[in-house]
């Protein structure tokens, strides 16, 4: 089965998902409106308003997709796996890939062990890197180093979605000892990965200038039928700006009602970019990275050795190890 036919397997997980994170954007864009209208009229602050709807909705989704990306991800991740090493799926996908996900709750735990021990090594990485730059070139050089930690933090993004897999082919071992495999075969098996930064970067690149513009382009002169509220959020924003002593150049910028149209459909184009990008393109991408991961792993499965070149490197590991040997 290639990447192609496992991606198309495996959609349904990616079509279910983007269902709640339109229901998502709606919660959020309802509870902002209510707010703006709520507190505007009580106390003329629609702009705080905004906020605290914003907040709530923020809330209410964190909530909802942690969940929903229990079940969809990690049931879309465990039938990738499924696909590559046993080179077929089942018929109907989605259900098999939920029934797993509730077989092994357990690999929930597993999950979220994965990404605190992962990031935890390279988050402090990302951060020497920009106290570096930030000492070398003072906000030039904090720039770049922020740059640098962002692609990490995507990298890092991958892995734990590979490490995941991992956990699920696993499934006759204990979940802290796949998990401590998991992250092992990464830094034992760093160059065979760093192969897929190309297509991980580069796609996604491709993506937002395409995805990003077309919708920013539709939503430009569609805001511009909306003076009376960019009018609104503009007076709101520059109210605030004054309040706060010295003026903030981003809400100096958006005080501006041109440059608020700019910025909301540009807002816009960004959140359509980031859904439909996780949702239909990142799993595509993630279906080449998952394999060359899982088969690094298999011609290499570490063994309770290897398990020590990490315990120095982070003290979520050396307790995971731990966990995995009880």
């Amino acid at each position: 089965m290639d990447n192609k036919a496992l991606y198309r397997k495996t959609l349904g997980f990616s079509l279910r998902r983007a269902l709640w994170d339109i229901l998502c954007i709606l919660i959020v864009a309802g509870l902002s409106a209510a707010g703006f209208l709520i507190m505007e009229k009580s106390n003329d602050n629609g702009l705080a308003g905004l906020g605290i709807g914003a907040v709530i909705g923020i809330a209410v989704i964190i909530f909802i997709l942690r969940f929903v990306s229990y079940y969809y991800k990690a049931g879309q991740i465990a039938m990738m796996t499924r696909g590559i090493v046993e080179g077929e799926l089942p018929e109907n996908v989605v259900q098999e890939g939920r029934r797993t996900v509730k077989e092994r709750f357990a690999t929930v735990a597993a999950f979220f062990a994965v990404t605190g021990v992962i990031r935890a090594i390279f988050n402090q990485l990302g951060k020497v890197i920009s106290s570096v730059g930030e000492k070398i070139g003072g906000d030039t050089g904090s720039a770049v180093g922020g740059a640098v930690s962002g692609v990490i933090n995507t990298i890092v993004s991958y892995l734990c979605d590979c490490c995941l897999g991992w956990v699920f082919f696993r499934k006759d071992v204990k979940a802290a000892k796949a998990t401590c495999e998991g992250a092992v075969i990464f830094f034992r098996h760093g160059k065979t990965l760093a192969k897929n930064l190309g297509r991980i970067f580069g796609i996604g690149l491709v993506s937002l200038v395409i995805i990003g513009g077309i919708v920013g382009g539709i939503a430009y002169p569609i805001l511009g039928n909306q003076t009376e509220m960019l009018h609104e959020v503009a007076n709101e924003i520059r109210e605030a700006n004054n309040r706060d002593g010295e003026p903030n150049r981003v809400l100096t910028f958006l005080s501006d009602e041109g440059n608020l149209r700019i910025g909301c459909a540009a807002l816009l184009g960004l959140i359509v970019w980031a859904i439909v990008h996780s949702v239909f393109i990142r799993p595509f991408v993630l279906t080449g990275v998952l394999r060359n991961y899982i088969n690094s792993g298999l011609g290499d499965i570490p063994d309770e050795a290897s398990f020590a070149l990490l315990d120095g490197k982070s003290a979520k590991f050396k307790k995971l190890h731990a966990e995995a040997v009880s």
